[in-house]
């Protein structure tokens, strides 16, 4: 795994993680709130996708990118488009496929309000939040409160909470440790900061005209199956690829599945890039 920080337009740093082929067709993963990187370990570590170049970053206020105090920093759509288009640019990405996951989805969304879809070859929207509507919401949303109040005892066991909701098939014990210590890198005040944005009313998704896989759980505690169904027909070239019994997570929880499916995906979009 190759390492290396991006710096963002407004002074901060971004941690990211670099796997496979550096002149592969490119892939640039997104993870979900409180999460980091790490999320992507079977991807990232996949023998089935090194033909791939691989890149993670750790979105602002996670994992070991900068951790500002200051709200304010949290707040901006603009700033979360130039964070992506930094790490597009500063790693010289071709072209990437953007993977998003959960809370991802609005970053795409992000991105693409502010530098359109001219430099991407596809999405891949993972139980992705491309709309903020409660309507979608699922039980396991419970859980953050929690997660961003001032007492710790109580947020590491909502943290623990939250993360088993994103599962349907539980992780082994040592995954879920090594998920809550990289989740309780975000502070509370971020996760806070984070989910005080503005509403997104995913308007953008009828703007996309690249290749759009939506990825979903049938199961998914945290984002409902509706918002898949909602954004595919927002989006109506998009693929819709349900994981029937899979949670939040079906990145993790069918990984041999996921990883066919967004090799085949991004082989394509190459492919139709180059054509282009």
């Amino acid at each position: 795994m190759r390492r290396s920080d991006v710096a963002t337009p407004d002074g901060l740093t971004l941690a990211t993680q670099e796997s496979g082929t550096p002149t592969g067709p490119a892939i640039l993963f997104l993870h979900g709130f409180s999460q980091s990187s790490a999320c992507w370990r079977a991807q990232m570590s996949a023998p089935s996708l090194q033909g791939f170049r691989m890149v993670a970053y750790d979105i602002r206020g996670h994992g070991h990118s900068s951790q500002p105090t200051d709200p304010a920093t949290y707040q901006d759509n603009t700033l979360f488009a130039q964070d992506t288009h930094a790490v597009i640019t500063a790693l010289n990405l071709h072209e990437p496929v953007l993977v998003g996951w959960s809370y991802a989805g609005r970053l795409i969304n992000d991105y693409v309000t502010a530098y359109g879809t001219d430099q991407i070859a596809g999405i891949n929207y993972v139980c992705a939040r491309t709309k903020n509507d409660p309507a979608f919401n699922g039980p396991g949303n419970r859980f953050l409160k929690a997660m961003q109040g001032a007492d710790r005892a109580a947020e590491i066991i909502a943290t623990r909470q939250f993360l088993r909701a994103c599962f349907t098939v539980q992780p082994d014990p040592a995954t879920l440790d090594a998920m809550l210590a990289y989740n309780m890198l975000c502070r509370p005040e971020t996760r806070r900061a984070h989910l005080s944005r503005a509403a997104d009313d995913g308007a953008v998704l009828s703007t996309i005209t690249v290749p759009t896989l939506i990825t979903q759980g049938t199961d998914d505690l945290l984002v409902s199956q509706g918002l898949a169904h909602v954004t595919a027909a927002m989006i109506p070239h998009a693929e819709l690829s349900l994981y029937h019994g899979s949670g939040h997570a079906p990145f993790a929880e069918d990984s041999a599945r996921f990883n066919r499916e967004l090799a085949a995906f991004v082989t394509a979009c190459a492919t139709r890039f180059s054509v282009a």
